[in-house]
């Protein structure tokens, strides 16, 4: 069971911080690496929600650090391996334990690497209404939920400036981009990134509809796996056991705070709803479902 003390935001005086994300609080250590430290805030809608989810970060540093590990023999990913309390001052050892990296500083992609193994989400809206994904035609008469025929496809979308949403784009666009070498590598490398994962993750219960991976590079043009991997906050994890197509499943993920969002009078703009304390207790609980099953 993880730590329950909450860290909506960081304040880590012995080092400049560079950047507030949704999630990530990231500071500079040295020329070649970063401090980055998984906070217990929530974004939906790509909005920060005032009410923070206890014990969060460190799920996901926890199940990020698993899934690293893990598909390290597909691509090389940036942690280094340093203590992040090694980087801090002793009085801010409290704020790093167990939810934060330190990791080589990268030039990250300028796109979200996104694989969709399933008909769901924005995907099941833009097929509905097109009969494609995100520019990629799919046959007729799929159901929500369903598996895509011929495996996981890549559908990247662009980094939305802070406060504004990501917008999907076609593989041409994404070409235009990163160039066509760069962004053929980056999603041969998601795919199979996706599907070493999602083998693994139905062994242990878990149906991983889709996901989104970062990359970035460094001096020499290596690219590496950057920020998290496979985490309920960038993945829609679903219970194998009641899996059905033609509906949305339950899953271990933030669908469940969407959906209760869905039902609020909330125009996705900030300032969000706080989530009312049986949402946040079932949220906590999901997270805590998806590590156990995934990671042991």
């Amino acid at each position: 069971m993880p730590d329950q003390s909450t860290l909506f935001e960081s304040s880590i005086r012995s080092l400049p911080l560079l950047h507030r994300g949704k999630v990530r609080d990231i500071y500079a250590v040295d020329g070649d690496k970063l401090l980055i430290i998984q906070t217990d805030r929530l974004s939906a809608f790509d909005v920060i929600l005032p009410t923070p989810v206890p014990g969060k970060g460190k799920l996901l540093t926890a199940l990020s650090s698993f899934w690293f590990e893990k598909l390290a023999r597909i691509i090389p990913n940036h942690l280094t391996g340093i203590a992040p309390e090694a980087v801090v001052a002793k009085g801010e050892h409290e704020q790093v334990s167990g939810r934060a990296f330190v990791v080589k500083r990268l030039k990250p992609l300028a796109i979200e690497a996104i694989v969709r193994g399933y008909v769901a989400g924005s995907g099941w809206k833009d097929y509905k209404s097109t009969g494609m994904i995100c520019g990629i035609l799919f046959p007729p008469g799929l159901r929500e939920a369903d598996r895509l025929p011929g495996g996981a496809v890549f559908t990247p979308s662009t980094k939305a400036e802070h406060g504004a949403h990501d917008e999907n784009i076609p593989f041409s666009e994404a070409e235009k981009l990163l160039g066509k070498g760069l962004a053929e590598q980056v999603r041969d490398k998601a795919i199979a990134l996706y599907t070493e994962a999602a083998d693994y993750a139905i062994t242990k219960g878990i149906i991983i509809a889709d996901t989104k991976f970062e990359f970035g590079r460094d001096d020499a043009g290596e690219l590496y796996l950057i920020d998290e991997a496979l985490t309920p906050d960038s993945s829609r994890f679903w219970p194998a056991d009641q899996y059905a197509p033609g509906k949305n499943p339950p899953s271990y993920d933030k669908q469940f705070v969407r959906d209760w969002l869905e039902t609020q009078e909330w125009n996705k703009k900030a300032p969000a709803p706080a989530l009312p304390p049986d949402v946040l207790a079932k949220t906590t609980e999901k997270y805590q479902e998806a590590l156990r099953r995934l990671a042991g």
